[in-house]
């Protein structure tokens, strides 16, 4: 088990292992957080104490973007309408994690929706 914890420690996430590929999206939101998204099925995430963050949902109301209530770093994303088998945890949370080991892939979340490494 992996553990994710933001800044002050209180939001902590649990995940079976660390990722070996993350995301980084150029959407208006991702490119302002800087976050590094590590996917997992939720059924495989341990999720903080709901009271530890609050949740920030806009434009269609698919996503809610969750912050430590005390510190303020973003720690993951959940869809809210359950369509997807995925959700992100911020991978810059994990301490110890080489990112120069992982890979990286660039997502255009602003026009395509498409990894920019695809052909």
């Amino acid at each position: 088990m992996i553990e994710f914890a933001c800044h002050c420690g209180a939001a902590r996430l649990g995940a079976p292992e660390a990722p070996t590929e993350v995301s980084e999206c150029n959407c208006s939101i991702c490119r302002r957080l800087g976050a590094r998204w590590a996917y997992y099925r939720p059924s495989e995430v341990t999720l903080p104490a709901p009271q530890s963050t609050q949740p920030y949902v806009w434009g269609d109301r698919m996503l809610a973007f969750h912050r430590c209530r005390s510190c303020g770093i973003t720690t993951h994303w959940q869809s809210l309408d359950g369509s997807r088998d995925r959700m992100a945890v911020n991978a810059r949370l994990i301490d110890g994690l080489d990112l120069g080991a992982v890979r990286i892939r660039q997502f255009d979340g602003a026009d395509t929706w498409r990894y920019l490494d695809e052909d």
